[in-house]
């Protein structure tokens, strides 16, 4: 369902980060002689030492590195808060995500819901 606009605690929620529970990260390109997002990542805190993550890259943008580039970058900042762990809820036909996550060491866990893969990370 498409969401066409956003409460004022939605939008402080989205926009107010503090960079330790709450972190979010764009990726640009230059276009036409501007900077457009094609790309965005975050994690928010879900419990203590814990942190959930999402991503986004727009479709002509995916394959080239950007889902990468951004979960490298949350990861060390997810270090340096002290973090102890980062999930993630993919859907099960997401492979690209599913593969990625892989290859920064997530790990499937014990599934919370039917329709979706938990991914864990372990910081060290």
């Amino acid at each position: 369902m498409l969401k066409r606009h956003f409460s004022e605690k939605e939008r402080a929620f989205f926009v107010e980060v503090d960079f330790k529970d709450h972190v979010a990260l764009v990726a640009c390109v230059a276009n036409a002689g501007r900077s457009t997002i094609v790309g965005g990542a975050r994690y928010v805190a879900a419990g203590p030492g814990c942190a959930e993550t999402a991503f986004m890259v727009i479709d002509a943008w995916q394959g080239r590195g950007i889902g990468g580039l951004l979960l490298r970058h949350l990861i060390s900042l997810a270090r340096e808060a002290r973090l102890k762990e980062l999930t993630a809820e993919v859907l099960p036909d997401n492979a690209a995500m599913l593969s990625l996550l892989g290859r920064f060491g997530f790990e499937r866990a014990e599934r919370r819901e039917a329709d979706t893969v938990h991914m864990v990370l372990t910081l060290t």
